[in-house]
């Protein structure tokens, strides 16, 4: 089965990969590995902004972080490689959080469900979950990936 199959079996439709908010590449393909650049959380069109543990709630850092996943997703899909993906390598999660949070890794779990789901074993990774205090534009959350890709 596809990766486009499996998403439309799952009823997951791809955000637009997102322009760059700086000056990098959203992904660089290198060895057979993909380093897909800090995705952020958009949720029906709107950044999802905020502090986890202050004014955002757990359940929606989770929905954050699903949606960087998606975003992830997205970004593999427009460099014409995500029917490519051999394993997903490892995931960064950054969550914006008051300095008494210590939910980051269920925040995190949003997106390494997500590709569970999506890849299923080959979605299995090792993954970063981290607090810090402030996120580009405000964001609640930021996911970075790290893709095995098969040759073409």
């Amino acid at each position: 089965m596809t990766i486009e199959a499996r998403l439309k079996e799952l009823g997951i439709s791809l955000p637009q990969a997102a322009a760059p908010v700086a000056s990098y590449q959203p992904v660089v393909i290198h060895g057979g590995v993909a380093h897909v650049s800090g995705q952020l959380p958009f949720v029906d069109g709107a950044l999802v902004t905020g502090r986890l543990g202050a004014d955002v709630e757990l359940s929606q850092g989770i929905e954050a972080a699903r949606a960087c996943g998606l975003m992830i997703l997205a970004q593999l899909k427009e460099v014409g490689v995500l029917e490519r993906v051999e394993r997903v390598v490892k995931l960064g999660a950054f969550v914006n959080s008051t300095p008494d949070f210590v939910d980051q890794p269920k925040v995190a779990n949003g997106a390494s469900d997500l590709m569970f789901e999506v890849f299923a074993d080959k979605g299995r990774h090792a993954r970063a979950a981290v607090g810090v205090p402030s996120l580009p534009l405000g964001a609640a959350v930021e996911v970075d990936a790290v893709i095995a890709i098969a040759d073409a």
